[in-house]
């Protein structure tokens, strides 16, 4: 079953899980904010796939801009990157949906046909 990070008030994620229902396809619906993933549950989704760290941050939200990530980011390490990422699932890209060794971020209607159904 895919387990279906998002945060519920947000459109997106409200898109790619109807699109989900919609195709028949079987997922677990997560609140990111209320069970974040850990920073070793986030290495072992990206291990093996060409998803970078810095991809995982979600680069519009106002936590990376309050937090001034854009002029850090570069100047921590991916262990750095990871903590903060599970310290704060509003810093998470979604939603991000995962099942074994295929992830995604966002939501595009052909990656997630192409990758979930």
């Amino acid at each position: 079953m895919i387990k279906f990070y998002q945060y519920p008030n947000c459109t997106t994620c409200k898109k790619a899980a109807k699109f989900l229902e919609m195709n028949g396809a079987s997922f677990e619906p997560i609140d990111i904010t209320q069970l974040t993933p850990t920073a070793n549950e986030l290495k072992d989704f990206i291990d093996g796939t060409d998803i970078t760290v810095n991809q995982l941050f979600n680069t519009r939200g106002a936590k990376y801009r309050e937090l001034g990530l854009k002029d850090k980011i570069d100047d921590l390490s991916d262990n750095e990157k990871f903590d903060l990422l599970a310290s704060d699932g509003m810093l998470i890209k979604r939603p991000l949906a995962v099942l074994g060794n295929k992830i995604t971020l966002g939501f595009k209607e052909e990656e997630y046909r192409q990758t979930w159904l």
